[in-house]
């Protein structure tokens, strides 16, 4: 009979953990959960104060088998997933299907996988925490009761094979807010003035920026402003230097985590927490589901002995940073190492760059203060009220920024301040050699990149740590939300410069509008958000979202039970649902956008949701005829498209002209955009725009295709002793075709030495 078993989420975690316990302990995985909630029917028995139904996934059974045998042979069985809700709900799960007396099994948590903890938790187990359990069934009852009843509703409403989620709809109205701000945002032109100055008694002429307090409204304005500097005496009014002290960001929590990994690394809020999942399982980071910013005292001592060491002590600061989360699930620590003075890992790239960033961070949280000395020059102007004003800032005492300083969002960064800029006095004159006002247009509100979507769920106190990666897979897998990249644009801006008395302009070349992994909405994502807005505007409201985050939280805390919690909420829920269904609705009338009229037929010209998707329609001459259809291109949406955009689409199918006595054609088909020659097509590549590409181009593709069909149908090999039998290159690699059927060869097999005898071989052993 085995000692004792222990059993954990995770094969990497067993394997880690075994290295720490005897040979008295078998350490096992449960491969996650090993029980869900019923997928035929609602899952959830509402006529017993919504008792969850739950079944054995198929695919779970043979573990479930093999840890009821074990559990059954072992003395003790230690239950040891992780220690935040869902793993509370695991360890409870695998009691009631392993048939382990619930106040009798021993729990074990840890939030980090290192010999100390791990023998810690062996010696103060605990039981299972129902309080827990049931806030974890609350959100998975509730979210199930949201989505089941919801999503039907969307099918015959708005569209077949939608679904609805609770915290996945409100992800999703952020992202449609944030783009209509963008379509109702419209761009003006500013002029900003910068000036190069110099103090007048500075033989050296030291130059320093300063830049006017206010931009003007016009070209106008810049001009006249400029004209009236020639002659103008500057002075300063107001000379003012103080040291200030800029404080080490907290240790890493979940949210904080996903956010900086996004801006420093790139990662996705989903790759950040399956890296970080590995480390934790290697036993090399504490748990990285967690709300809070708390260290242990004995990291907080090894990262003073750390601090010292590599920097010296005037470098420590050893302290600990109080939580400012609401309702913070989580009382262990933060994300931090769990050995301070492991500084570099094995592992792959993306492991060791999300270490490395997990260590600066947490050593950098206690160490001293960065010491700065903040400068401002303001400048008046002898004839006018305007000010020009230039801010420096010089690093006196680099402090924890020696190691680390946090990055801030693109769409936060400003052009910042400058460095060191001359002592001065009130009263001082300074010189001007150029002044410069340069033409800026205002730029719309940036869409969310995920880390920025991140830190807003979370301002707003929706969602938890471990809810923030699904949810926003599951908006991109739903195809409400895409994540995508845009070029930017170029544009011509004017430049004035006054020189002395002499003024000149020029036409400077800028880009704009670009953008890396930004979120924005689909047409059908728009559609979806406005009729939940409509129909359930509680359901995604966000605070009532964040409100019943606090209620699973109250019942985490046993202020209250899950099912009275749950009633609470069905009631009115469902009663929204029946009037949603009663409510009259054509789906064929959603999102119809009229855009105008063809000035060439004087047909109109709408935007709608088609079969294949998005697209617009130039109506037809008479009634009962077929109109024009076209696809949107990527990017464009129902509700911004243009007239004139809308009509560029109708360029499809282009006509590239005559060749050998058949048209070139340019369209876009079910499998994308394609050029046709007669009976050959060929597929366009990612870089043609079947809009602008050229005849040239076109005909190299068409023969770039009649190349690679031609090298297909030339046999790879041949045999003497029976002309049947060929080797051909296929879609999927090399095959042998014999007589009218073809055989796969086996992986690795050299087609150049392949011999007669040796396709007779594959042949035979090949499957009917």
């Amino acid at each position: 009979m085995q000692e004792n078993l222990v059993i954990v989420e995770s094969p990497a975690k067993a394997k880690t953990i075994e290295r720490f316990l005897g040979k008295d302990y078998m350490v096992k995985s449960s491969f996650g959960h090993i029980r869900d909630l019923a997928k035929k029917g609602l899952g959830i028995n509402l006529d017993n104060e919504f008792e969850p139904i739950y079944e054995i996934p198929e695919d779970k059974r043979k573990v479930v088998d093999e840890l009821a045998r074990l559990s059954r042979a072992a003395k003790t069985v230690w239950l040891a997933s992780d220690e935040d809700r869902e793993g509370e709900a695991i360890a409870w799960h695998l009691a009631k299907v392993l048939d382990l007396p619930i106040d009798r099994t021993k729990r074990i948590v840890f939030h980090e996988i290192t010999q100390r903890a791990i023998l810690t938790a062996i010696d103060n187990p605990r039981t299972i925490d129902l309080n827990l359990v049931n806030a974890q069934q609350a959100r998975r009852v509730l979210d199930r009761l949201v989505g089941f009843e919801l999503s039907p509703v969307l099918w015959k409403k708005v569209r077949p094979a939608l679904s609805a989620g609770r915290v996945q709809s409100v992800a999703v109205r952020l992202i449609v807010e944030r783009e209509r701000d963008i379509i109702a945002f419209k761009s003006q032109a500013l002029f900003r003035v910068v000036a190069q100055f110099y103090a007048a008694d500075d033989v050296n002429k030291t130059l320093f920026k300063a830049s006017l307090s206010q931009p003007f409204a016009t070209r106008q304005e810049a001009e006249q402003f400029l004209h009236s500097c020639v002659g103008e005496q500057f002075t300063v009014s107001k000379a003012e230097e103080k040291p200030v002290q800029r404080y080490a960001a907290p240790p890493f929590t979940t949210s904080t985590l996903q956010q900086e990994a996004g801006r420093r690394l790139g990662m996705s809020v989903s790759q950040t927490m399956s890296v970080a999942q590995r480390l934790y399982e290697q036993g090399l980071i504490t748990y990285m589901r967690t709300d809070s910013v708390n260290l242990s005292d004995m990291a907080i001592t090894q990262c003073k002995n750390e601090i010292t060491r590599l920097f010296g002590a005037k470098y420590s600061y050893p302290h600990n940073f109080k939580t400012k989360a609401k309702g913070a699930q989580e009382a262990h620590e933060a994300i931090r190492p769990s050995y301070i003075e492991r500084h570099e890992i094995d592992g792959t790239a993306a492991e060791k760059r999300l270490y490395d960033l997990i260590w600066k961070r947490t050593v950098a949280s206690q160490m001293v203060p960065a010491e700065l000395d903040r400068t401002q020059i303001v400048i008046d102007l002898g004839r006018r009220s305007e000010q020009f004003v230039a801010t420096g800032e010089v690093v006196r005492f680099d402090g924890f920024m020696r190691l680390y300083s946090e990055t801030v969002d693109e769409d936060q960064q400003n052009e910042g301040e400058g460095g060191i800029l001359p002592k001065m006095s009130v009263g001082d004159r300074v010189e001007a050699t150029t002044i410069t006002a340069s033409e800026r247009y205002t730029v719309a509100p940036p869409r969310y990149n995920e880390a920025a979507l991140v830190k807003r769920l979370e301002e707003l106190g929706i969602g938890r740590p471990s809810t923030y990666a699904p949810t926003i897979t599951t908006i991109i897998n739903r195809g409400y939300v895409v994540k995508q990249n845009r070029d930017g644009q170029k544009r011509q801006t004017l430049q004035l410069t006054l020189l002395g008395d002499k003024l000149t302009e020029k036409m400077v070349t800028e880009s704009y509008g670009k953008e890396k992994n930004r979120l924005a909405p689909t047409d059908i994502g728009m559609i979806v958000n406005d009729y939940l807005e409509s129909q359930f505007a509680s359901i995604v409201d966000y605070n009532f979202t964040a409100n019943v985050e606090k209620e699973f939280d109250r019942v985490a805390e046993g202020e209250i039970t899950w099912s009275d919690m749950i009633r609470d909420f069905y009631a009115p829920f469902h009663r929204l649902v029946d009037s949603a269904i009663g409510t009259q609705g054509d789906r064929s009338l959603q999102s119809v956008r009229v855009l105008g009229v063809d000035p060439k037929t004087g047909l109109t010209v709408k935007a709608r949701i088609g079969r294949y998707g998005p697209m617009v329609e130039l109506e037809a001459k008479e009634e009962g005829g077929k109109g024009h259809f076209a696809s949107l291109k990527k990017g464009q949406l129902i509700e911004s498209i243009t007239l004139e955009e809308a009509l560029e689409l109708f360029a499809l199918p282009r006509n590239l002209g005559d060749k050998d006595g058949e048209d070139i054609m340019v369209g876009v088909g079910k499998f994308g955009p394609y050029v046709r020659h007669g009976k050959t097509f060929a597929s366009l590549t990612k870089s043609d725009d079947p809009y602008t590409i050229t005849r040239e181009r076109a005909i190299a593709l068409l023969e770039e295709n009649a190349a690679k069909q031609r090298a297909a149908s030339e046999p790879l090999r041949t045999f003497t002793e029976d002309a049947a039998m060929v080797v051909k290159s296929g879609q999927y690699g090399p095959y042998i075709a014999y007589n009218g059927k073809n055989y796969r060869l086996p992986k690795g097999t050299k087609v150049e030495t392949l011999s007669y005898t040796d396709c007779q071989r594959i042949i035979a052993k090949s499957k009917k």
